[in-house]
């Protein structure tokens, strides 16, 4: 694994995973948000995302920081949680009775 993927700085772990999450979501509908919850009883050690459409939330995931910092620069995690975070922007924009017309 490259050395500048391996750990990182809070800061720096945090907008990699809202960047790939982001850019994942997106390509669902570009209408769909990525909520990262860092609290100060978080910051360090995890993250809540919830995906957004409109005013509606889609349900929490968990992403441990270290997990997060030591899988980033890993194709297949990455590709795990790619498909994971589409799956649930798909099914949140349906639940609007929104169709997805991009293929999946």
């Amino acid at each position: 694994m490259p050395a500048c993927f391996r750990v990182g700085h809070i800061v720096d772990v945090r907008r990699w995973l809202w960047n790939f999450l982001t850019s994942h979501a997106k390509r669902v509908d570009p209408r769909v948000e990525v909520v990262l919850e860092d609290d100060d009883k978080r910051q360090g050690k995890s993250y809540s995302v919830r995906l957004r459409f409109g005013q509606h939330l889609g349900p929490a995931i968990e992403f441990d920081f270290r997990e997060v910092a030591n899988n980033r620069g890993r194709l297949a995690w990455c590709t795990s949680v790619a498909e994971r975070t589409k799956s649930l922007a798909r099914e949140l924009v349906a639940s609007q009775g929104v169709a997805d017309a991009r293929p999946h």
